[in-house]
């Protein structure tokens, strides 16, 4: 079952924020040490990558710099009724890496919600992508693996 996020997906995420409930992004460092932040936006770029726009350069990033490895949790109660995930819950599982080339980096940014923009107006910041290997329901349950 290859991994192949949708629309459902998408608006899945991008309603997050706006409803109270922003995706969580959870990292490591190389020796394990677990950080866990909030991110204003994390966005399907294509039907195998998340992104999101990273402008604080703190520890979820310097994290990243020495363990790509990435989850990103997402749980909206305003949803539950509406989403076939249970309790209205997914987490992505992947790995991580800054985007090197501009038109990307305008991809992310042009996906970024225009209040998340606002924080970084001079655009210091970098785009992350993450090839999302499993997509799991709260639960547990697979339901979508990368082969």
């Amino acid at each position: 079952m290859p991994i192949h996020m949708t629309d459902l997906h998408a608006r899945f995420l991008a309603q997050a924020s706006d409803d109270g409930a922003p995706p969580l992004v959870g990292t490591a460092s190389k020796d394990g040490d677990p950080q866990i932040s909030p991110k204003g936006t994390v966005a399907v770029l294509d039907p195998e990558t998340l992104c999101f726009w990273e402008r604080s350069y703190r520890s979820s990033f310097h994290a990243l710099e020495e363990n790509p490895r990435i989850v990103v949790y997402c749980r909206n109660p305003k949803r539950v009724r509406e989403l076939p995930f249970r309790n209205g819950a997914l987490r992505f599982r992947g790995v991580a890496r800054v985007a090197k080339d501009e038109a990307t980096r305008q991809r992310v940014w042009d996906l970024s919600p225009e209040a998340e923009q606002g924080r970084d107006p001079e655009r210091k910041g970098v785009a992350i992508l993450i090839r999302v290997d499993l997509i799991e329901d709260l639960a547990g349950q697979v339901i979508m693996k990368r082969e």
